[in-house]
């Protein structure tokens, strides 16, 4: 790959292999095998292309990779960083989305849908956004790819065109495009206080000596603002809404592209603009735990109350994401690990249980959960790896979900003070979590189920079978072995270079 590709180039390259694919697939449009043929080359060479980035990154003791297109002002260029903790994100989207795209064969010829060229098209370019995120060198560079992947999923979220579908299409423009606003001007505010918008481990470090206490808080709430991608409480609404969107769009939204870019960009500014040290100084984790939290608990009782599945697994998503932000919020190295760790393994679970629910409904037409009687006796493989899903929400073994709580709960204890209460409130949600996701599995395996329709219900075609099987055994094995895709090793990458993190 070195030979083929110099390395400098590679962050380049694997962005723009979404970019070109979509010119193919557009080009083959009225050719289903061929479109379809381009979307899994690209995603597979994108993959191929991240993935080879983590032996040099790693063996160069976290220093990043750079390449720099244009200088955009003084002091700001339009280029891309590398880092540890970028690479989780990118791996984690480039890998699934090769999955997403298999699935997405299966579930748009399985239901006929229409416009599966758009689809497809906007598909490319969401995954272009959120690497672009992943790999951004600094705040301007992210702003733009943050705002791709926004213009990007609207078409997605809106792809039915009914009333309901054209409504959860303007609901989520108007909430991240004003988010978008937020960002810009936080990104602005930054320049004129330091001079750069460059992600530095351990913070920008003129950034406390240049603003004031008063100017420093209020650039975080704009900089929390911007990321209303993390759909934090309140503003979060236009998640729920969005789940009127075909099911693979909600794994894209839900467990790989929009949400993750939402609590990346928190973990970034956190770690890599402010720093810990300025964090601790301003009380801000505290504020950040206190928001977290109260997400967490609110979120899992909505989730209580949704009869209707991807509902309930949109509120889940809500409570995971604010997960992540408390990790950070800890301030304490375990914490931090817990945060960029559960963005990955986060990631294979909730997409499991998104495409099992898009099975369902492919297969038996079934959306709510009261109607699914008996249905994981008729679909073994697909309720087995929802199971296995619902167990990592729960932060049960054998699943990933378990190996995140144990380093939240761990950097609590190493955070001290007030944070030594949190580890309560993360017993209180797993509760929670278990009494939304159980039912769902009972429901599924030991109900009777009241009549039958007269047709047989059999498993969802291999396009769509194949990757919840993959997704599922990965969920698992995470829990046996952390670093598979070097996940772990990327993350005590990140941690060690983050200058000032303790206890």
């Amino acid at each position: 790959m070195e030979q083929l590709i110099p390395i400098p180039y590679r962050p380049l390259l694997a962005i723009l292999c979404p970019a070109i694919g979509s010119i193919f697939i557009v080009l083959f449009g009225k050719r289903p095998n061929i479109r379809e043929s381009w979307t899994m080359l690209a995603s597979i060479a994108q993959f191929l292309i991240v993935f080879s980035m983590v032996p040099i990154v790693i063996g160069g003791n976290g220093e990043p990779i750079k390449y720099t297109l244009f200088t955009a002002f003084p002091s700001v260029d339009f280029g891309f960083s590398v880092d540890a903790f970028g690479l989780i994100f990118a791996i984690t989207s480039s890998f699934l989305w090769i999955l997403v795209s298999s699935y997405s064969i299966g579930y748009m010829r399985s239901l006929h849908e229409h416009a599966q060229t758009r689809y497809y098209f906007c598909f490319c370019w969401a995954i272009f956004g959120a690497v672009g995120v992943a790999l951004s060198g600094n705040l301007f560079t992210m702003f733009v790819f943050y705002e791709i992947l926004t213009v990007s999923t609207y078409p997605l979220v809106a792809h039915d065109q009914t009333p309901e579908a054209l409504f959860a299409g303007r609901k989520y423009l108007a909430y991240l495009l004003t988010a978008g606003g937020f960002f810009l001007a936080a990104v602005v505010i930054t320049y004129y206080f330091t001079g750069t918008t460059d992600f530095v481990t351990g913070g920008i470090p003129n950034l406390a000596s240049e603003a004031s206490r008063t100017a420093l808080m209020a650039l975080f709430a704009l900089f929390l603002l911007g990321f209303m991608k993390a759909a934090w409480m309140p503003f979060h609404s236009w998640l729920p809404t969005a789940m009127v969107a075909p099911t693979p769009v909600s794994a894209l939204l839900h467990a790989v592209a929009v949400v993750k870019a939402g609590v990346f960009g928190i973990v970034r500014v956190v770690c890599y603009i402010y720093g810990v040290d300025l964090m601790h100084g301003l009380g801000l984790g505290l504020v950040l735990a206190c928001l977290a939290t109260f997400t967490i608990i609110v979120a899992n009782l909505f989730a209580l109350a949704q009869d209707n599945l991807k509902r309930r697994l949109a509120y889940s998503t809500i409570n995971q994401l604010s997960l992540i932000i408390f990790g950070v919020a800890l301030l304490s190295p375990e914490g931090i690990e817990g945060a960029m760790m559960h963005i990955p393994f986060h990631g294979f679970m909730k997409i499991t249980l998104f495409m099992c629910a898009g099975a369902i409904i492919v297969v038996s037409g079934k959306k709510n959960i009261s109607e699914m009687a008996g249905i994981g006796k008729e679909m073994p493989v697909t309720m087995i790896a929802f199971t296995i899903g619902a167990l990592g929400m729960c932060a049960l073994p054998p699943t990933a979900g378990y190996i995140t709580h144990h380093f939240f709960v761990h950097g609590c204890e190493e955070a001290g003070g007030t944070m030594s209460f949190f580890p309560y409130v993360l017993l209180i949600a797993a509760i929670l979590d278990v009494m939304y996701f159980f039912p769902i599995i009972y429901t599924a395996f030991f109900a009777k189920s009241e009549g039958s329709s007269g047709s047989k219900i059999n498993e969802a075609p291999l396009f769509m079978l194949v990757p919840i099987a993959i997704t599922a055994t990965v969920s698992i094995i995470f829990f046996f072995y952390p670093d598979l895709f070097h996940i772990s090793e990327l993350v005590e990458t990140a941690v060690s270079s983050l200058g000032g993190v303790h206890p």
